[in-house]
This record gives C-alpha cells, structure tokens and sequence, in this order.
C-alpha cells in the first residue's frame, strides 16, 4: 500500500470518528414544542438570561449554584400545572429568540417585554407583569438630569434587543446610545463614568441602587412609561399559549407574582461573605475553561496535522478544501462559528449542548491555526531528510512519523505552545450560546452580587494564574527538547 493511500485512510478515519462524535452528542430535535409534545418528554424547558435580578438571578443554596428569582418561581408554577419538570436553559438575551425559533428551548421567561418586532417572530402569553422604565445616574449628577431633553449629547447605556433599548433610541433625543449585553453592563459604567446613564427597568434598577449608594433613579417622562412583560412562546402552538395563558390570568387574581418578587428580594438580601456565597461560581468557570482547552488542544491538533499534511501533499482536491477551509475558518471570528455550530446543527436534527458546541467551534477555529504553525515547521525540515529515510527503505508515512514530524515539532513548539495558551482565553466567547466557563461565571456573579468590577477583577486574576502555569509547563517541554 503506497503512502498516499495510507494518508487517505487515516483522513476518511478520523473524519469518521469527528462525524460519529457529533451524531452521538446530538439528540434528536422535537417537531414542535407544543403542549402534548412537552408533557410526553416530561420537562419544559425554559430559556432566560440570569443576569437580570430579581426576576431571574444565580445564587448559592446549600453549596450549590442554584438559578432563581421571580421568573423562575413562575416557571416552576406553569411546569407544575403541566404536570412535568422544570429545565433551565440560559443564555445571552439577544440568544434567546433564536434559541427558541430552532425548537432548543419551549419558551422564554426572561423578563422580555412584547414589542412589534418581537410579535412578528414569536408569541407572546398575557402579560404577567408591568415594567416601568426609569433612567440609572449617579446622585452626583442630580442636578444635570431630570427630563428627556437633558440628555442631548449624553452617553447612554441599554441592554441590546430590549424595551430599553428602543426607549434610549427613539425617545432620548441627542443621546449617544451604547447597546451592551447585560444590565449590570449597564450599571459598571455608570458607575465608573464611562456612561452618563443608563435605560433599565424600574425593579431591576431600584434593585442596584439598593447596593449602591452612589447611584439612583430618575424618571424622564418616557412616552411610554410602561411595558408588558410576557413569556413568548413559538407561533403556532394555541395548546400551550392557553396553558400558559390559563396560569397568567389566575396568578394576577391572586398577585402570585409579587409574592415571588418578595421572596427573590430576600433570597437577594442573604447575609452571606462575597467568597462563601460566590467561590465556586469562579471554580466552576475555571475547571471547565480548562476543560474548553484540553479538548481544544487534542482535536484541534489533530484537526490541523491533518490540515497540514493536505496542504503540502500531491493531491490538488486535499489541498484545495484544506485551503478553503483554513482561510474560511480563520476569516471569521469564533463567536460566529459557535453560532453556527450551536443554531446551524439544528436544521440537520442534531440538538447540541451548549458545552459541545463550544467544543467543536474551538477545535475547528484551532485546527486552520495549528494547521500553518505546523505546515511552516514541516516546511523547515530539510529536504534531504526525506530523501536520506526513503533510502533506508522507510514509507512516505514512516518518513513523516518517525523523521520529519519530530523534527518540525522541535521547530515549532514556541509556536505551538502560544496557540495553546492563547486557547485558554478564547473560550470566554463561549458565553454568548450560554456555554459555562469563567468569563460567563465571572457575569453571572455581576449580576447577582452587584458588584460589576470586583468579579471581573478576580476573573483576571485566575486567567493569568492558568495561562502563566501553561506557560511555564511549556518552556519546561522547550527545555526537554533543546
């Protein structure tokens, strides 16, 4: 068997194994997320942004992280009237409707108000909850700002996609409108002056204000002083909107929700120190960004041999797709790929986590990397090597194995090694399709603690702690090698 047909095998293998990798991972997708489609499968799964308190919030319950607030006691209250279970399933806000459109969650109850944009997408419940939006400035500027024309030429800050948003566009005249991904965004720089103000709901607002003294509330007489906050839910399905909808109607007769808002103040208000309550949120992120990247070493250094040798081989197919696919994978950013992985694969009926899809975007993206880093050091080797393992009777595969491969990977192990470092703090894109590592967890605690610049502070500190310990492992190997 010549070299070139060995070299096809172990493609057609590993690309086999990838393949089967992927199809076990996935499971199969619902038809629809209808009423009789969730009581058989016996869970409702419920997509939310939990950095929005105190409608839905993480905290720690008997050690563990548990998510909660006045949203979530709801969708335990409709799971009940269903007669299954609860799953959460969180996420970036502006993930949320796509999440829901491509069947990975059943409905969204994440404070998200019904506007005319969202009804063309979605359908909305009746609305559980009337949200009243203010503006968030430091009490230092009291005298600055007190209507909506005191805001020409002003930064403002708003969560992107949202009620508040819009409102900060259209009826503060002038402003400067910064879109950020979360409310606590939104309240770091307020706090810290890189915004004047910014466009929150009342509840959430009044929440930061409570544990910030420096900040407080004003109300600009917005033409539109409330909005309706409503679970949306995938057109289509009148089984499950008149579920919820029955629940709705009995919950405002009562005013169950505002028994839920009290309780989530409290669960709020527990006296607990920052790391008894909020440590092993930060463990939790840094044991699975390190997972992100011993998984993205492995197959991404498979992915990019493979590349590599493709690449500098007789066969124009295989170097025509390892050019396609290095100069495509490396000309767009890994926060698009995770989306195509993470939304693109459900349209093939493959429902991925978003642990896995983060996986694969990162292996892919590191492939078309590691693939020149190695081409270049196969490159270095002499030509005369190749030559002097042909004559002692050596395949073209043994030659690559055994003489010229070593050889390159002495050359390029600097090379290497800042690719794999530099893997360790990539995985904080992940964050956007709801993918847990420690840049998600390091916001999760933002917006439970209030404190927007003490968590990421000790973010950075455990991402210089791992990379700096990779970075001496790796001089170590250097060593060995030299």
């Amino acid at each position: 068997m010549s070299g070139d047909e060995d070299m096809r095998k172990v493609w057609v293998t590993i690309v086999g194994l990838l393949l089967g990798i992927l199809l076990l991972a996935g499971q199969s997708v619902q038809a629809a997320t209808d009423l009789p489609s969730i009581q058989k499968r016996g869970y409702l799964i419920v997509g939310l942004s939990a950095d929005y308190a105190p409608l839905e919030f993480h905290t720690t319950i008997d050690g563990q992280d548990t998510i909660v607030g006045a949203d979530v006691a709801m969708a335990k209250n409709l799971a009940s009237s269903m007669g299954v279970k609860l799953q959460l399933k969180e996420m970036q806000f502006d993930a949320l409707i796509g999440a829901l459109k491509t069947h990975k969650v059943d409905m969204i109850i994440s404070g998200m108000s019904e506007t005319p944009d969202r009804e063309k997408q979605v359908t909305f419940s009746k609305p559980y909850l009337e949200e009243r939006q203010v503006v968030l400035i430091r009490k230092s500027d009291a005298k600055k700002y007190h209507t909506i024309a005191d805001f020409s030429n002003a930064k403002v800050g708003a969560q992107k996609q949202t009620t508040q948003e819009q409102l900060a566009k259209s009826q503060l005249p002038g402003a400067v409108v910064s879109s950020l991904d979360k409310a606590s965004d939104v309240v770091s720089q307020v706090s810290f002056n890189k915004l004047d103000a910014g466009v929150l709901s009342s509840i959430v607002a009044d929440a930061y204000v409570a544990q910030n003294k420096q900040l407080m509330t004003i109300d600009p007489k917005f033409a539109t002083t409330t909005s309706p906050t409503a679970i949306a839910m995938a057109n289509g399905q009148p089984k499950l909107v008149a579920a919820v909808n029955k629940v709705i109607t009995k919950m405002n007769a009562n005013k169950t929700y505002q028994t839920y808002l009290k309780q989530a103040y409290q669960q709020e208000g527990a006296n607990q120190g920052f790391w008894a309550k909020y440590g092993g949120f930060f463990l939790k992120g840094a044991g699975y960004t390190l997972l992100f990247a011993i998984l993205t070493v492995i197959f991404g250094s498979v992915i990019g041999t493979l590349l590599a040798l493709l690449k500098i081989g007789h066969t124009k197919i295989g170097k025509l797709l390892a050019n396609i696919y290095i100069e495509f994978i490396r000309g767009t950013p890994l926060m698009v790929q995770a989306f195509i992985v993470f939304f693109g694969t459900q349209f093939f009926g493959i429902n991925l986590s978003a642990f896995v899809s983060g996986a694969i975007a990162m292996a892919i993206n590191s492939g078309a990397y590691v693939a020149e880093i190695i081409r270049s050091g196969l490159n270095s080797v002499a030509e005369g090597q190749t030559e002097a393992a042909r004559s002692l009777g050596l395949s073209n595969t043994q030659a690559m194995r055994y003489v010229i491969f070593p050889q390159a990977l002495k050359n390029i192990w600097p090379a290497l090694g800042n690719e794999f470092v530099t893997v360790i703090k990539e995985s904080s894109v992940l964050s956007v399709i709801g993918a847990t590592e420690l840049m998600f967890e390091g916001s999760v605690v933002q917006g439970a603690s209030f404190q927007p610049f003490l968590p990421m502070l000790i973010v950075a500190g455990i991402y210089f702690i791992m990379t700096f310990s990779f970075s001496r492992l790796l001089r170590v190997v250097e060593k060995r090698f030299n």
